[in-house]
């Protein structure tokens, strides 16, 4: 039971079917019910709020591309470090951008045994990065700046195995990257966001839910997205690894039937217990 119905509160998903199945039940005993769908459009105004879940993914394959200072790096490999790199291509070590891929499989599953199947609908959708300092000759320094994020159409992209210190030939490069993987015929916009030039701590960047986005989640697709410089002077490193790899999280809250029946159970328990103690 949800301690308070006077404000927003989180109510899991045991109260909410407890109070559909005692709903189903004290309905048939009410004789005169016209007012509760007043009372529960009311209601259901004050708990979205209260009521939202949750679902993290991590990042499952993930590597940065690099044009280098003089087109020199443009065919190498750099999927299997530890660190993701953005940054302009006016900088002294050139150009570079990162792909990151999310498998959403689980998210649909996840919401559904909380809301219902189908019961939720998707309230935001947000990346998680991990600031990390300069470690290689390789990057530029960090600098602040304004980056890009889109949605990739193409995911068939293969992380590959190099890293900063020893690239690979094997795995996604910046020239496959933009001759093969980019199309900016299909591809959405999911935002363009500031980056306040620190080498640590965690920052949240909450992205457009464009249709493509919504589809991957509601289908349990997976999810491509690429980051890249949105000014001349942000180089921008995160971290790609373990517990600091980037995430993906999903907000979802439950249909506004939902929340309906939830608030007019509630009223219903309110009322059949004051009802209850009243003298005969």
């Amino acid at each position: 039971m949800c301690p308070n119905l006077s404000l927003p509160t989180m109510c899991d998903a045991s109260h909410i079917r407890t109070v559909k199945k005692l709903l189903d039940t004290t309905m048939k005993k009410i004789s005169r019910p016209p007012i509760f769908p007043i009372i529960a459009t009311f209601i259901s105004g004050l708990l979205p709020t209260g009521f939202a879940a949750s679902y993290s993914a991590t990042a499952i394959s993930d590597a940065f591309v690099a044009t280098g200072p003089t087109g020199n790096l443009s065919n190498n490999n750099y999927g299997g470090g530890g660190a993701l790199a953005v940054a302009a291509s006016g900088l002294s070590n050139g150009e570079f951008q990162s792909v990151i891929k999310f498998d959403l499989s689980g998210a649909r599953t996840s919401l559904d045994s909380q809301f219902g199947a189908g019961g939720w609908s998707i309230q935001s959708v947000s990346l998680q990065l991990s600031s990390s300092p300069h470690s290689n000759a390789i990057y530029n320094d960090v600098a602040a700046g304004s980056f890009s994020v889109s949605l990739m159409q193409n995911n068939s992209w293969v992380e590959g195995t190099g890293n900063a210190s020893n690239p690979s030939a094997t795995g996604i490069t910046f020239n496959t990257l933009q001759s093969t993987f980019v199309n900016n015929a299909v591809d959405q916009a999911l935002g363009t966001f500031s980056f306040d030039g620190g080498t640590s701590g965690v920052n949240g960047y909450s992205l457009e839910l464009s249709s493509g986005l919504s589809a991957d989640i509601l289908g349990g697709a997976n999810a491509g997205l690429r980051l890249f410089a949105a000014d001349d002077q942000v180089s921008y490193l995160f971290s790609s690894r373990a517990s600091t790899s980037p995430q993906l999280i999903i907000l979802a809250v439950p249909e506004p039937t939902v929340l309906s029946l939830v608030g007019l159970g509630s009223v219903i328990l309110l009322w059949s217990g004051r009802h209850r103690l009243k003298p005969r």
